[in-house]
C-alpha cells in the first residue's frame, strides 16, 4: 500500500468516502427530504474537484493498493484556512439543498491540521490502512509546522475513537457537528 496526494480522476470514490465519513445520517441533514444521496454525492464530488474547497482533492491523502486501486482517504487542511476553504461549500449546500449554513459551528481552528474527513472502503478495512492514512496526515501538519492535528469522533463511533487514541491522539473537549454529539481528539506535534 502506498499513501499519495489525491488525483482529480479519483474524485468519486473520495466524494463516496467523505460521505462514508460523515455517516449518511450527517449527508441527509444538509439535504433535506426533498433531496437524495445521488444528489448529495453529485455535489459532493464537485467540491472534490474544486481547488478551492475544504473536500479539495488538493486537501486530499488517498491509500493506494498493489494494484492500484484506492483504499481510503483522509482529507485535511489547516484549521485557520477553515471559513475560506467552507465557503464553497456552503454556498454549495444552499444553492442545491436550500441548506441554512447558520446552524453549523466551527470544527476546528488555527494551531491544528484539521482531518475532515477519514474512511476506508469496506473490503481494505483491518489491514491498517487507516493507520497508515492518519500517519501520513500526523507527517503533514508536522510539514506545514502546526502544533496539533486535531479531528471530530462521532461519540456513537467508539471503535473509530479506540484507533485515533491507539495511533496517539488525545481527548481535548466535546463538540457537535451535523446533529451529531462529537468529541475532539487532538495528536500534539
Amino acid at each position: 500500500m502506498e499513501i499519495q496526494a489525491a488525483q482529480k480522476h479519483q474524485a468519486l470514490s473520495i466524494a463516496r468516502l467523505i460521505m462514508q465519513a460523515m455517516n449518511y445520517d450527517c449527508c441527509r441533514y444538509f439535504t433535506g427530504p426533498d433531496h437524495t444521496l445521488d444528489d448529495f454525492e453529485r455535489v459532493m464530488t464537485e467540491l472534490v474537484l474544486a481547488d478551492n474547497t475544504q473536500y479539495s482533492y488538493l486537501n486530499t491523502l488517498v491509500a493506494i493498493d498493489a494494484d492500484g486501486g484506492l483504499c481510503g482517504a483522509c482529507v485535511s487542511y489547516d484549521g485557520a484556512r477553515l471559513h475560506e476553504l467552507r465557503r464553497p461549500c456552503f454556498d454549495a449546500f444552499k444553492a442545491n439543498f436550500g441548506f441554512d449554513t447558520g446552524r453549523i459551528g466551527d470544527e476546528t481552528q488555527a494551531g491544528e491540521l484539521y482531518l475532515d474527513s477519514i474512511a476506508v472502503f469496506e473490503n481494505y478495512r483491518g489491514k491498517g490502512v487507516a493507520t497508515a492514512l492518519l500517519q501520513a496526515s500526523i507527517e503533514k501538519g508536522r510539514t506545514l509546522g502546526l502544533p496539533a492535528v486535531g479531528l471530530l469522533v462521532d461519540k456513537g463511533n467508539p471503535k473509530a475513537e479506540k484507533l485515533y487514541l491507539r495511533v496517539g491522539f488525545k481527548y481535548v473537549g466535546d463538540s457537535s457537528w451535523g446533529g451529531h454529539e462529537m468529541k475532539h481528539l487532538q495528536y500534539p506535534l
